[in-house]
């Protein structure tokens, strides 16, 4: 898990290894980096809809894909904030 992103996203390749069925999004979407510089990746193509779950909660979301990364999800700075006080 990575939190320096501001967004809620997963990695293509590990959507794929996990079995979640890919919903193709109308109008894609270019992807910055922390340095805000656009990331070398393809557009952002695809979402899933995943669940999660942190002890007694549990959120049904819409995660965007982006494909070729080391990581498999980043909860981003704004999702962390908005549950810090069940994080912490």
């Amino acid at each position: 898990m990575d939190s320096e992103g501001t967004e809620v996203v997963m990695s293509l390749e590990f959507a794929r290894r996990q079995g979640f069925k890919l919903k193709k999004i109308e109008r894609l979407i270019y992807v910055r980096n922390i340095d805000e510089n656009f990331n070398k990746e393809e557009l952002i193509k695809n979402t899933v809809e995943v669940n999660i779950y942190y002890k007694r909660y549990r959120k049904r979301m819409e995660i965007d894909l982006i494909g070729e990364q080391k990581w498999n999800v980043i909860l981003g700075i704004l999702w962390l904030v908005c549950h810090n006080s069940e994080i912490n």
